[in-house]
């Protein structure tokens, strides 16, 4: 860390066990990202307060390279495991961690890109037997049961209705899960 880390107690005494409970954990998140430029501890302890009355809360601010910042301000719960405060400084550091790996991953350009479900549109429904088909955008016909639609159901799907779908492998070839309508309809052929 750049600079030496700023702990600062209030509505308490210093507790010297505590700030060196506080200075460990920020070694451990040093671990995880090294390149802590600033950081702030901010150790509350119980007060007369009727929401949060006899916790402690722990705020912490860690600044990193580009103007990007962690911050655990979480007031805590009534919870009376907040009374004890190991309990409430070990709960403000597992925050600032899961933060600080986020931060970090952002910053490696390594975030997670979730790929978006194919769409396809209702070729036909067959709602006697509960069943239909799908085109998708590559011009295949995939089989879907009436278990595998999402609300608003198998009954409310209408031919010609966009939809998203996750493929598998059926018993005679694809077969379209979690069938799941994206409120449009997509235009109709025109007979000519």
């Amino acid at each position: 860390m750049e600079t030496a880390p700023e702990i600062d107690f209030i509505d308490m005494e210093p507790r010297p066990e505590l700030g060196a409970k506080i200075v460990a954990k920020l070694a451990q998140l040093e671990k995880v990202y090294g390149r802590m430029t600033a950081c702030r501890v901010v150790a509350k302890g119980p007060s007369g307060h009727h929401r949060t009355g006899g916790q402690h809360h722990f705020t912490i601010y860690i600044a990193l390279p580009d103007g990007r910042e962690v911050s655990v301000e979480r007031t805590p719960d009534a919870d009376e495991r907040f009374m004890n405060a190991d309990f409430a400084l070990n709960d403000a550091f597992r925050r600032a961690r899961r933060q600080l790996r986020d931060q970090s991953r952002q910053i490696r350009g390594k975030v997670k890109h979730h790929e978006t479900a194919p769409t396809a549109v209702v070729k036909s429904v067959f709602r006697a037997d509960g069943f239909g088909f799908l085109e998708s955008e590559d011009g295949r016909e995939i089989y879907f049961h009436r278990n595998s639609v999402a609300e608003p159901g198998f009954d409310a799907l209408e031919i010609g209705e966009r939809v998203e779908f996750l493929e598998g492998q059926g018993r005679e070839g694809p077969q379209a899960r979690r069938v799941q309508s994206l409120n449009e309809m997509a235009p109709r052929p025109t007979s000519q």
